[in-house]
């Protein structure tokens, strides 16, 4: 049995959908699994991965588990207690979704070191590890789709600097052979990306080539874009975000192959996934 941890997220839902077309016995968790839209035969158990003792219950009996660093709460984890109770409950098998950060911005307290902590502690568990390090997010853009359904527009800044972005679907690909398939990928750590560099202009594009209408780019300076985020995350988490998305460093531009790697296939782009998820903006 596998537990998929933050199973209402954009790499979590589908994980879950691969593993059940997989014939995989699925256990998925997250505060809200109950409303979630998910395959009929997955098991929801809901659970709180800054509380280890709520996943006592959804890990009782797992082979395998797929673990979220938490995201904006990672750093209420405490990854040495969720890793004891995985293996009391008798997970032999981790699949962790780090971040890029731990290995481009190793000071960041945001990126980079609790990030590490978590992975520190699935390394030192002795159970069979994997660590996805995936860079931002093609889903990230989502925060624009008020906006283009209202307006036809995006306000972002750093307009014409661009980032490999990665398609969460694509990581959820990787996660399912990562936890499925013995051998070549234990003990090891993978950088996920895009094909490609795509700048914020260039994605508002690419949203308006999948609705088939132009989407016009409004470039924000950082004072606003910093002053746009404080609303909803931490200020050390918008200051480092925006040092990524303004000035990203060769590690942040590196296009890697390790999705193509594992999947016998390039990684999607992001004009793929404005067409897939255009519903969303229309």
């Amino acid at each position: 049995m596998i537990v998929v941890t933050g199973a209402t997220g954009n790499v979590g839902r589908s994980l879950v959908r691969i593993l059940v077309g997989a014939g995989e016995p699925v256990t998925a968790t997250s505060r809200s699994v109950a409303e979630a839209e998910l395959p009929e035969r997955v098991v929801r158990k809901a659970a709180d991965l800054t509380d280890a003792e709520s996943m006592r219950p959804v890990l009782d009996g797992a082979d395998a588990l797929f673990l979220q660093d938490g995201g904006p709460s990672a750093h209420r984890l405490d990854p040495a207690h969720l890793v004891d109770v995985a293996k009391a409950g008798g997970v032999r098998r981790i699949v962790l979704l780090s971040s890029q950060g731990v290995a481009t911005r190793p000071g960041s307290a945001s990126h980079g070191e609790v990030a590490r902590s978590i992975e520190d502690a699935v390394r030192q568990s002795g159970l069979e590890w994997t660590v996805l390090r995936p860079g931002g997010f093609a889903s990230n853009t989502y925060a624009w789709a008020e906006s283009v359904r209202t307006t036809r527009t995006v306000t972002a800044p750093f307009g014409d600097v661009g980032l490999p972005v990665v398609d969460p679907d694509d990581i959820a690909a990787v996660a399912a052979v990562a936890l499925r398939v013995s051998g070549q990928h234990i003990g090891q750590v993978y950088e996920l990306t895009g094909p490609a560099v795509v700048t914020p202009r260039q994605q508002a594009a690419a949203i308006g080539a999948a609705l088939g209408e132009p989407v016009r780019f409004i470039e924000q300076s950082r004072a606003e874009a910093r002053a746009q985020m404080l609303r909803f995350m931490p200020e050390p988490v918008a200051d480092t975000t925006l040092d990524i998305l303004g000035e990203p460093n060769p590690a942040e531009l590196r296009i890697s192959p390790d999705t193509e790697l594992f999947l016998g296939r390039a990684a999607e782009t992001y004009a793929g996934w404005a067409e897939r998820n255009a519903a969303a903006f229309r």
